[in-house]
C-alpha cells in the first residue's frame, strides 16, 4: 500500500513512535484519526510523495506506535503529549520546521500542536473536525446521537474497554460504516486488515479509550488555559459533506475564531476523507501545501 516508503521506529521520551516515510522535498507529516492508523493515508500518500517527504505515523496509543500509561489525569493521553512525540520525531528524522495534516483525532492533535510549538508549523491542514471545546460547548441531542462514542468511550475504566474487547472486529467495522458516506466500500480489505489488527489489542482499546478521557478533562483545560489565542500559520480545514459536521455546524466559521488565515471546503464524501475522496483530498491538499519550503 505504500510503495518506495520506508518503515521506521522513533524513540521520543515519551513513546516509541512508528511511522513510514517516502518521497522527496519539503516535510509534511500526515496524522490519522479514530479507530485507525496511519494505514487510512495509503490512497494518498503516495501521490503526495511526489513533491514531498510525507511522513505517516501512528500517534502513541495507535497501530504500532507505544502504548504508555494514561495516568489518573489521563496526562499520557493529553493531545499535548501526543503532539511533544511528534515534533521529537520530527527533530529526529532532521526536520525542525514541516507541515502538517491530521484527520479526526490527529486533527485535534494537529491543533494543539499549532498552538503549542507554533515555531515548527509552517502550514497545516485538519480534516472533517472543529475544536474539541467547540463540540462539547455545543453538544444537543443531535450532535450526542452523531458522537455517541465521545460519551460512551470516556465512562469510566473498564466499562467502554470490555465491551469493544467483546467484540472488536464487529465494533470497528460498525464505527466505520456508520462514519463513512460510503459506507464500507471505501475501506480496501487491506486496510481493513491493518485495522482489525491493530484494533484487536487490548491495550489500543484502552489507550484510545483513554485519547477520549484525555479530550473530556485534561485537554479542555489546556484549552482553557489558551484563551482566545489565534493560530497565525496558514490553515486549511475539509470536510465531509455527508458527515456529521456538516449537518451541525459552520465549520469554517467555528475555525476563523480560531486561526487568522483559514481556508477550506466540503468534498463530496463522508468523514473519511483520505479514503473516500482520496483525489479530491490529495488536490486540496497539494494546492494548499504547495512547494515551500521545512527544514
Amino acid at each position: 500500500m505504500f510503495d518506495g516508503f520506508t518503515e521506521k521506529r522513533v524513540a521520543t521520551s515519551g513513546a516509541e513512535i512508528a511511522l513510514r516515510i517516502g518521497g522527496s522535498g519539503p516535510p509534511l507529516l500526515l496524522w490519522h484519526g479514530y479507530p485507525q492508523t496511519h494505514v487510512m493515508w495509503h490512497k494518498v500518500a503516495p501521490k503526495l510523495a511526489r513533491d514531498f517527504t510525507v511522513i505517516c505515523s501512528d500517534l502513541r496509543g495507535y497501530g504500532a506506535s507505544a502504548k504508555p500509561q494514561g495516568g489518573d489525569d489521563h496526562a499520557g493521553y493529553a493531545k499535548r503529549a501526543m503532539a511533544k512525540d511528534q515534533v521529537e520525531v520530527m527533530e529526529k528524522l532532521g526536520f525542525r520546521r514541516f507541515s502538517v495534516a491530521g484527520h479526526d483525532r490527529g486533527g485535534r492533535v494537529t491543533h494543539r500542536l499549532c498552538l503549542d510549538h507554533p515555531e515548527r508549523v509552517v502550514k497545516a491542514a485538519v480534516l472533517d473536525i472543529v475544536p474539541t471545546r467547540d463540540v462539547f460547548a455545543m453538544t444537543d441531542k443531535a450532535l450526542a446521537t452523531a458522537y455517541y462514542h465521545w460519551f460512551f468511550l470516556i465512562q469510566r475504566y473498564d466499562l467502554p474497554e470490555r465491551l469493544i474487547g467483546a467484540d472488536p472486529a464487529y465494533y470497528l467495522r460498525r464505527m466505520l460504516g456508520a462514519w463513512s458516506g460510503k459506507e464500507q466500500s471505501a475501506f480496501t480489505p487491506e486496510a481493513m486488515a491493518a485495522y482489525e489488527a491493530a484494533f484487536g489489542n487490548a491495550d489500543t482499546i484502552h489507550a484510545t479509550c483513554e485519547d477520549y478521557r484525555a479530550a473530556a478533562s485534561i485537554d479542555l483545560a489546556h484549552d482553557q488555559a489558551d484563551g482566545e489565542t489565534m493560530l497565525a500559520m496558514p490553515f486549511l480545514v475539509l470536510w465531509g459533506e455527508k458527515g456529521a459536521m456538516h449537518r451541525l455546524c459552520d465549520v469554517l466559521a467555528i475555525w476563523r475564531k480560531r486561526a487568522i488565515d483559514v481556508r477550506g471546503k466540503a468534498l463530496p464524501c463522508g468523514h473519511f476523507l483520505p479514503e473516500e475522496a482520496p483525489t479530491e483530498t490529495t488536490a486540496e491538499l497539494i494546492a494548499f501545501f504547495g512547494k515551500g519550503s521545512g527544514t
